[in-house]
């Protein structure tokens, strides 16, 4: 019947989609792990970018895509590749100076800016409850970012932001032009330039820093798989409830990861802060929710 409604996912299609948000907030924290260690930042993005481009380039030969890219599909994933660079160099510089509560909470403004541009782009439509739940969102944003500007550093709120704003341009281009391409080659593609740009910062630069404990090397190789994991995971996610459904478990990602910075590694919010936190993330859940499938 062609007005039905998809049935509702099972929660064993749901767990890939789980997996992916506690992968990504375990990833969150053993990033500070890596940090105290001694590694720095470019380091990081570029020895975790080899061994993710190495993994994702086995994985497509053991199994081929069907559908290549074509030539500009190819090319427009490459370009998509500088996006990201900015993206996790900025992600990864926030968490670095922040707590990283508030720097992955900063950085989640990303699905609001996303559906706001899109509907300013004509590639998205969002009506007027949507609209109010991103008003709520960014109230959510100020209330726990207001009070404590002074104690923030500014560099690392600016990292988050740029980093959310790359990821929006990178996902309207990546729905615009390669919605329907292979999202495992897709990524293969980004993560070959973006990993280049590191490598030649590094040799320009001179210099790196790698863990200087035990403990950082074993938080290092966590925050590989985890992500690596994540990034397997939306893609089994997306193929089985859809995109829609897995960016709301997404929001998951922001909520545990301000609570394992609470257990793990004793970062406190107040009670502003708190409010604001729990305002921004159940926004951005209604947002999603308000926005066409």
């Amino acid at each position: 019947m062609s007005g039905s409604t998809p049935p509702s996912p099972s929660l064993r299609d749901m767990v890939p989609g789980l997996v992916a948000a506690v992968s990504f907030s375990v990833a969150d924290i053993l990033l500070k792990v890596v940090f105290s260690s001694g590694m720095d930042v470019l380091s990081l993005a570029s020895l975790r970018g080899v061994i993710v481009v190495v993994f994702f380039m086995l994985w497509l030969r053991v199994q081929p895509p069907r559908v290549r890219h074509s030539n500009r599909e190819r090319w427009i994933a490459l370009g998509i590749g500088v996006l990201f660079s900015v993206t996790m160099f900025g992600l990864l510089q926030s968490v670095a100076l922040l707590p990283v509560s508030i720097a992955i909470l900063a950085y989640f403004i990303y699905p609001l800016l996303t559906g706001l541009a899109g509907a300013a782009t004509g590639v998205d439509r969002v009506g007027w409850r949507a609209l109010l739940a991103a008003l709520a969102a960014f109230i959510g944003l100020g209330l726990m970012l207001g009070f404590n500007l002074d104690e923030l550093a500014p560099l690392g709120l600016a990292s988050a932001f740029i980093a959310a704003v790359a990821r929006v341009v990178t996902l309207l281009l990546t729905r615009a032009y390669l919605n329907r391409t292979d999202a495992r080659l897709t990524t293969w593609y980004s993560m070959v330039p973006s990993t280049a740009l590191y490598l030649v910062a590094l040799a320009v630069l001179g210099t790196y820093s790698l863990p200087a404990s035990g403990a950082g090397w074993a938080a290092f190789a966590g925050v590989t798989i985890t992500t690596t994991l994540s990034t397997l995971m939306i893609y089994i996610s997306a193929s089985r409830i859809g995109p829609f459904r897995t960016a709301l478990i997404m929001n998951l990602e922001p909520l545990l990861t301000t609570l394992f910075s609470m257990l793990l590694l004793g970062e406190t919010l107040t009670l502003i802060q708190g409010v604001g936190a729990g305002i921004m993330i159940a926004s951005l859940v209604a947002f999603q929710l308000m926005r066409p499938r």
